[in-house]
């Protein structure tokens, strides 16, 4: 339901990566882009879900081996001491290589006004380096809010040049959330009750 925005965005995407896979194919040289993504919209708006998707549509074309996701935020990547970040920050990438690592709310990694030692930019840093060693075997996608996940893109010179492009997701409408309710209840076997749908609108 909805998201047509969202599926014109993938439908593109893919439809590039199989243009790449046929060049491949035929020895032509490999246009220089990377598969890393933004994802911009509020909560709930299907960010993760998405991702998910992506990743099983990239193993299905061959891009990643196997595929998976591995979901992280701000506390599966920054350690609380000296040192520790780094560690935390290769052992996430490391789970997620051959596979789409999904940092949500990756805005929090640049929180400002933040007292005390904050170890988020190197993070970031550790991250950055990372995408470029295993451009052939890591997806990474980056999600939040659209105006902080700006300030994020901003916050290290290196950052927005290493992602191919964003992502909008739109809010849900009224319309459509009615007949997401719907759809899960028929899947649930519950029938919304006379007058129910009127009251889920309000």
């Amino acid at each position: 339901v909805g998201l047509e925005s969202v599926k014109e965005q993938v439908r593109a995407l893919v439809a590039f990566l199989e243009v790449q896979g046929k060049r491949l194919e035929r020895d032509l040289p490999e246009v220089a882009t990377s598969q890393h993504l933004v994802f911009l919209g509020n909560p709930g708006t299907g960010k993760t879900t998405i991702a998910r998707l992506l990743a099983e549509m990239y193993r299905a074309m061959g891009l990643l081996k196997r595929g998976h996701l591995v979901e992280v935020d701000r506390a599966g990547l920054v350690g609380e001491y000296v040192g520790m970040t780094a560690i935390k920050t290769d052992r996430a990438i490391r789970r997620a290589l051959d596979g789409v690592l999904f940092v949500d709310e990756a805005y929090a990694l640049t929180r400002s006004g933040w007292r005390g030692p904050d170890f988020g930019q190197e993070a970031i840093e550790t991250l950055l380096k990372r995408m470029e060693d295993y451009r052939h075997r890591l997806v990474v996608i980056v999600a939040g809010y659209p105006r902080l996940m700006d300030e994020f893109l901003d916050s290290n010179p290196g950052l927005r040049s290493r992602f191919s492009r964003e992502i909008v997701f739109p809010d849900y409408s009224t319309a459509e959330l009615v007949a997401i309710t719907e759809r899960f209840a028929a899947a649930n076997e519950y029938r919304v009750a006379p007058g129910g749908e009127d009251e889920l609108r309000r």
